[in-house]
């Protein structure tokens, strides 16, 4: 009883990529819960910074505190599709001959199952899958993650899997591994219930500088950018000491200090997440550094949470504001406005947050948006003392927004994800230009 499955992150293709915190948390749970039901799981990082093979060819990106950092890269020719835009085209992770000499060990592999992130990153999942068939012939491929959801019929079509994974993967894998071996599931989690759970499988990372914590999935917001609605379709929430048990596992148990969060939803009802979590962390004497790159909202924040957050070690804290243009706010889903930016500041730096500590992303390059409203939002955050950072926007299938991005960009972003990508300012207009984007942002960058 019981397979030998092997779990694939694949590399990413792209102009930029940098690791804040990066983690392929989803398939790392599923690996979780496939050991759980009595599978052998292995695990191969295309992203690993630390790869044996790397270190030993004395390939060792630069790495920075807490956890972040780059990754190695390597110039690769541009898709025809982008060979308009005057930068380099990178593959970011392990050399392809190491993914090579690593397939080769898992000759006894009974399927393979892959995720992807970004849409607009799929030249990289199909790298890898490419490759996966060529070592491992008879194997079965299985592609889950963002993109083979949100873009489910161009990676039926073009990605080379055997299988391709919408939506949360966890039942949908078990029961791919009953029609395809005859093994039924021993154990079957609760999807209302995110504790039913098991960790994730980061005993299989080979160098763990920090590990993401999951609090909940999806969000009470419906912001019009974003698919977090899409790729969960209810809002859920751990028990705040549930959690408090898992970063005490992995800290008494390997060591670890640094932990993130990539749930937005984090701050959200604090007396319900946040407050016991971290009563519960202190409770119990545990030395922790939390970092929160994803843009947390803001409108909770007071003096007593500003604190607590201080107090408890929040090393990285980011927070979604999008623009400071009040129509805008109410159009993408007024999570935030202006005052609540104001107050929450004030309250963080009276914690004892200096200004380069408080980041603010700033969307731009939304349809129609106009290039004074960008400048409007970054001068209203550095008057309220914070750091503006601008996050450009990449148009996502079925979101509310994609509409008036299909109708705005001037590229097919229907039939190619790989315009999604927010290196080439999707949806540019007249006003909002490419050049006036790039002046703006090394403008952004010279005044730091």
């Amino acid at each position: 009883m019981g397979k030998n499955i092997l779990l694939i992150n694949p590399w990413i293709h792209d102009f930029a990529a940098y690791d804040f915190w990066l983690k392929s948390l989803g398939l790392l749970y599923l690996g979780g819960l496939l050991r759980q039901n009595g599978h052998h799981v292995s695990y191969i990082d295309c992203l690993d910074a630390y790869h044996p093979e790397m270190l030993a060819r004395e390939l060792k990106p630069r790495r920075h505190a807490y956890g972040r950092g780059k990754f190695f890269r390597q110039v690769i020719p541009k898709p025809d599709k982008l060979k308009f835009l005057p930068k380099n085209y990178c593959r970011y992770g392990i050399l392809p001959e190491i993914l090579r000499n690593d397939l080769r060990k898992q000759q006894n592999a009974d399927i393979v199952l892959v995720t992807s992130m970004m849409t607009y990153w799929y030249p990289g999942v199909f790298e890898a899958i490419r490759i996966i068939k060529e070592e491992l012939p008879c194997v079965p491929v299985a592609l889950g993650g963002k993109y083979a959801t949100l873009c489910y019929e161009h990676a039926a079509k073009y990605s080379g899997a055997d299988y391709i994974i919408s939506g949360a993967g966890e039942t949908q894998i078990l029961e791919l591994l009953e029609k395809l071996f005859g093994e039924k599931p021993t154990h079957l989690p609760d999807e209302d219930n995110l504790d039913s759970y098991p960790y994730p499988v980061f005993d299989l990372i080979g160098k763990i500088e920090q590990l993401p914590i999951t609090t909940s999935r999806g969000c009470p917001y419906r912001c019009s950018y974003c698919s977090s609605h899409i790729l969960n379709k209810k809002f859920l929430r751990r028990d705040p000491v549930k959690v408090a048990d898992e970063i005490e596992h992995w800290q008494k148990n390997y060591g670890i200090i640094n932990f993130s969060f990539y749930d937005d939803a984090l701050l959200v009802e604090p007396d319900k997440m946040i407050i016991p979590l971290l009563a519960e962390i202190k409770k119990r004497n545990l030395t922790c550094q939390f970092h929160c790159p994803n843009g947390l909202h803001l409108r909770e924040i007071d003096a007593t949470l500003a604190k607590l957050l201080y107090t408890s070690g929040f090393k990285t804290i980011r927070f979604g504001f999008e623009t400071a243009d009040f129509q805008k706010q109410k159009e993408t889903g007024g999570k935030v406005v202006n005052k609540e930016l104001e107050d929450g500041v004030m309250y963080l730096k009276k914690a004892g947050y200096k200004t380069d500590d408080i980041g603010i992303y700033l969307l731009c390059g939304l349809p129609g948006q106009r290039a004074s409203e960008v400048q409007e939002s970054i001068d209203f955050v550095r008057a309220c003392g914070a750091k503006p950072m601008l996050a450009e926007y990449s148009p996502i299938p079925n979101t509310k927004m994609w509409a008036e991005a299909v109708a705005s960009s001037p590229f097919d972003i229907q039939a190619e994800p790989l315009y999604h990508n927010n290196s080439l300012l999707p949806c540019r207009n007249d006003d909002f230009t490419y050049d006036v984007y790039t002046k703006i942002k090394a403008a952004l960058k010279n005044s730091m």
